[in-house]
Formats: structure tokens, sequence, C-alpha cells
């Protein structure tokens, strides 16, 4: 049995999705886990409301460390990372000693693998910079085609499913006539809840990554195969090896200083 952390990075419950959007989304990945695999879905006590930068994703860090040490002590045996943009991974990683898994790039590795030349369908233009930064520390920047939005923010995307559906759709089509993509990515964790990677990849005829369940089946396997990150690659910080408390890493004052020569 693998107990699985799926780790919001947004205060979801404090939005107007609230706890009915977690509710829904942890039914979907029992549906979509191994059996057996226990789920819980494990939102951030503060953050943004929703990640379309890389200012929010930096935000959203703090809380997700917090969150997820507390997931590793109540017993997780991995933890995948809600959002496309792997915010905090490499912090993450060096601090537990469990799979972590960044579900971008879980799922451009993953397409890597299914053709020649793979693009991502994500959902504003403000993020297609941080995405090719992605694939290109994966290693993939050589498989990567194009990166397209469908200017749809996030919260947007969960108002409305067939619009939001309908709008992906033209995207994808769009990207298959102009490009030589053979395979695509879902570039946005809430498009991955949305039913549309497995729908687009009978409607379109070629793969197309849902990245909820690439991140979730990675977890598996490596929690099956008994791997997680390397500790070299991901070394625990110094001073939490010396016996430092994580609280104490952060010194705070009354106000910041400014000084000139």
């Amino acid at each position: 049995m693998m107990r699985l952390t799926y780790l919001l990075p947004a205060p979801m419950h404090a939005t107007e999705l609230g706890e009915t959007e977690m509710r829904r989304r942890a039914g979907l990945l029992a549906e979509w886990s191994p059996p057996g695999t226990e789920i819980t879905v494990s939102a951030v006590s503060r953050g943004p409301v929703s990640i379309e930068s890389a200012y929010e994703d930096y935000l959203s860090i703090p809380a997700m460390a917090d969150q997820a040490c507390a997931s590793v002590d109540a017993g997780a045996d991995a933890i995948v990372v809600g959002c496309f943009g792997d915010p905090g991974l490499d912090g993450l990683r060096e601090l537990v000693r469990r799979p972590v898994i960044g579900p971008s790039a879980a799922a451009m590795s993953l397409a890597a693998s299914l053709g020649h030349q793979f693009s991502v369908v994500t959902v504003v233009e403000g993020v297609r910079p941080l995405l090719r930064r992605l694939a290109w520390e994966a290693g993939l920047s050589d498989a990567l085609g194009v990166i397209r939005a469908v200017e749809l923010p996030v919260i947007d995307l969960n108002r409305d499913h067939e619009r939001a559906f309908s709008v992906l759709r033209g995207e994808c089509e769009r990207v298959l006539a102009e490009t030589d993509t053979d395979t695509l990515v879902l570039g946005c964790m809430s498009m991955g809840f949305l039913g549309a990677a497995e729908r687009l990849t009978e409607e379109l005829g070629v793969p197309v990554v849902n990245p909820v369940r690439a991140a979730v089946h990675q977890a598996d396997t490596l929690h099956r195969m008994g791997l997680a990150h390397s500790p070299r690659a991901y070394r625990t910080p110094a001073k939490l090896r010396q016996g430092t408390n994580r609280a104490d890493l952060i010194r705070t004052t009354d106000a910041p200083l400014e000084v000139t020569p």
C-alpha cells in the first residue's frame, strides 16, 4: 500500500472552489491510483489562490515546505506537488526523504518517450517561459516543440469545465495543424482534473498526457521500486544536519534596514 499526499500549493478551501473541489479531486485521484493507494489531498493554510507567475511560485513554497514535512511525519510514502510549475521541488526534496514528484518533469518525460516532439498547452501566456525553463532543467529542450496558452486563468478553468474543454481542444488542434508535434502535454493540474486528456487522446488521435496521472503513477513506480531522489543531488541543508530547527532558519526584525556609503 502507498500513502500518497497530493499537495496543493494554494489554500483551495479558502477560495470559491472550496472543500467541494478538493473532495472531487480526491475522488478522481482514487480512481486513477493503483488499488490500495491511500490518497490525501492537502491544501496549505496560506499562499496565492492560484499560481500563474514565478512570483506566485515563490510565494507558495514556505507553506508547502511545512505541509510536506507534516505529511511525511504523518506517514506519507510519497508527495505529488499539485502545480504544473513544480514550485519548490528542489527544496522539498532537500527536506524529506520520500519521493517528491514534480508533475511537469513527470509529464514531459513521459511525453518524450511517446514520440519525437511534444508540445505543451497551458493556461496563460505568462507561464510559458517558466515551463520552457522546466523542460531545460529536465534535459528535454530538444524534444519540446511549442508552448501555447489558452488564456484562461486557473480559476476560470474550474468555473465552466465544458467551455474550458472547448477552448483547450481548439488550441490543441491548432498546435497539431501548425507544428510537427506528435504528442501533447496539458500544462496545468486543473486541466488534468477536467478529464480532458483522456477525451483529447481519443478525439485527436495522438497521446495527450494528463500531468496529474503521470505524477501519481511515477510516485507509485518509485514507491514500488523502493527509490527516491538521490541525497547526493538533494542534500539536507547543512544547518538542519547540525541540529537547527527549520523554524529557526528565518531571522526576523522589527523593520528592514537600508544603509548608504
